[in-house]
Parts: C-alpha cells; sequence; structure tokens
C-alpha cells in the first residue's frame, strides 16, 4: 500500500488490507484459506501495475523541465540544459539554457562521486569533456515533485519519476561542493577513449529523449542514478566490466568498483587517488569562476 497516491491512506489502507486477509481466513474453511493471501496478493499487484509515470504533475522548481536534443550528425542542440545561479540550495535563480555541442569533439569522460553521511552510499555523475572546453554533466536523479523529499525506502516502489538532469557542472557540482551542507565530492577521470566517451554520450541523449517523451519510474534497485551508468556504459562495445556487481547497489564503492576494473585513470594506488581527487576545497576557490571546470580539475592525477 506504499505506492497509495494519498499518503496519509497508507498505513490505514495496509492494516484494513491485512484484517480482511486475516478475517477472511479464520472464517473461510479448509483448503480455501490458503488461496486468500495469493489471491489478495495478485488483486493488490494488478492494481499496482496500473500506476503509470507521468510527466505532468507540480514539480519542484530545478526538475520542472525534462531535457531533450536534436540531433543532427555529430551536432547536438541540447535543450532545457540547466544553469542555475545560486545563493543557497534552496534559494536560486532558473536559467535553462540550449546548447550546441559537437559530439565528434569528445576528449574525455569523467565522473564525480558525492558522499552525503554513509560511506556506502553515493551519487554518481559523468560529465564530457568537449575539445573547445565546454563540459556537459549528466546527474540521473529522482523527480521530486513540490513538498517531496526522498526516501531510500521509498524509491524502491513506484514514488518516484525518473529524470536525467543535463547541466553546466557549475551549477550540478556546485550546488554539491558549495552549497549542500555535508556533501563530498571526488573527481575522476576515467580511462574512455574518445571515441568510447562519444558512444557513451550519444547513449546517454538517446534515454534522455525518450524519457522527454515518455516518463518512467526511478527504482532505487533496477533503475537509479549508478545501475543506469552501468548500462550506458555496457552500450559501449568493447566494455570490460562485469553484468553485475554487488557495488552498483552499495554505490558507494563505485569508484573501488570502477579502479579495480581499470576504468580511472592515474596511475596511483586507490587509497592515494581518492585522496587527490576530492575536490570541495578546489570548488570553494573556484566558486562563480568561468574556468569553474578547469580549475577543480588541475593538477589532479588523469588529467
Amino acid at each position: 500500500m506504499i505506492d497509495l497516491p494519498v499518503a496519509a491512506l497508507r498505513i490505514p489502507a495496509g492494516i484494513a488490507y491485512v484484517l480482511v486477509i486475516l478475517g477472511l481466513m479464520f472464517w473461510l474453511r479448509g483448503q480455501y484459506k490458503v488461496l486468500v493471501p495469493l489471491i489478495g496478493f495478485g488483486l493488490v499487484l494488478a492494481w499496482w501495475l496500473t500506476l503509470s509515470p507521468s510527466n505532468d504533475r507540480a514539480w519542484q522548481k530545478d526538475v520542472d523541465r525534462t531535457a531533450w536534443a536534436e540531433i543532427e550528425g555529430d551536432k547536438i542542440t541540447i535543450h532545457n540544459l540547466r544553469n542555475f545561479d545560486y545563493r543557497s540550495e534552496t534559494d536560486y535563480t532558473p536559467h535553462w539554457e540550449t546548447r550546441v555541442v559537437d559530439a565528434s569533439q569528445i576528449s574525455a569522460a569523467d565522473i564525480f562521486i558525492t558522499f552525503w553521511g554513509s560511506p556506502w552510499i553515493a551519487h554518481p555523475i559523468i560529465s564530457f569533456q568537449f575539445s573547445d572546453g565546454q563540459h556537459v554533466a549528466f546527474s540521473i536523479e529522482t523527480r521530486k515533485e513540490t513538498g517531496e523529499v526522498y526516501s531510500a525506502l521509498l524509491g524502491f516502489f513506484r514514488q518516484y519519476e525518473l529524470i536525467y538532469t543535463i547541466a553546466d557542472e557549475r551549477d550540478v557540482i556546485r550546488l554539491r561542493t558549495n552549497y549542500r551542507i555535508g556533501e563530498e565530492v571526488y573527481l575522476y577521470r576515467t580511462t574512455a577513449t574518445p571515441v568510447e566517451a562519444k558512444a557513451i554520450f550519444l547513449d546517454y541523449i538517446a534515454s534522455m529523449n525518450a524519457l522527454h517523451e515518455r516518463p518512467a519510474f526511478y527504482n532505487a534497485i533496477t533503475s537509479n542514478c549508478t545501475t543506469n551508468i552501468r548500462i550506458h556504459t555496457a552500450a559501449v562495445e568493447h566494455s570490460v566490466l562485469p553484468a553485475w556487481d554487488w557495488r552498483l547497489l552499495l554505490n558507494g564503492k563505485g569508484d573501488e568498483y570502477a579502479y579495480q576494473h581499470g576504468r580511472l585513470a592515474g596511475g596511483l594506488p586507490f587509497a592515494e587517488l581518492k585522496t587527490q581527487a576530492h575536490i570541495n576545497d578546489a570548488a570553494h576557490a573556484a566558486d562563480q569562476a568561468a574556468d569553474f571546470s578547469t580549475q577543480i580539475r588541475r593538477n589532479r592525477a588523469g588529467f
């Protein structure tokens, strides 16, 4: 009953369901008792499968637009790229941009890993570097409605739509390093070649466009910020990563997982690589500088 649209009815409905099932099992005799919970489960499952995602809700302002792109050969015109001006995490001036990039000029793919508490849980953001100095970042997130907050428990159910936020790093990264409290961000250069990085980028664009047209639910196990990255990297023909690893679920160990499989550049032992990958101080120093992305990468292994 967790997915009932009206939150106030979830607990009462759950209690009522249990009482009805127990009452019917007490009232019926013989082998029919066994059928009661099965029928009850089947009815709830049938209702649950009717729940549909939507792009038409009262969204929070930072996710009230979905990004999409027009593709003309290597020319990619990105609409609704987010580049907000922040004064605090919740006080900002929205800026949605149209940005044109040349996919043939992608030179590298980098990954940011954000921690906000447990070392076992993190949020990865992948960013693509272009030869003209641009960086375009993708953050796969829950699309929250006005007044809604994220719950790890509710993330296992059909509570949130999925959104691909495409943004300038001065938005999606600086928000986490400079304005949110208690978030620690690490930056790694991946070993993806320009050809591989381009393939991953185009796969992201395809999924972003699909979500713009057909919304989908977020799921904490099957469709989240980490498993979807794995889906996109698997689209690269010569990907060497295994299909599944427990660190895809406990994604705070995702950087260790990528390092183990040779997907992080730098040539350092992992502990040393992670220590120098921490960018919060550099991000605070760069702040609103036009070359924010350059400054947070300066003198880091692999760049």
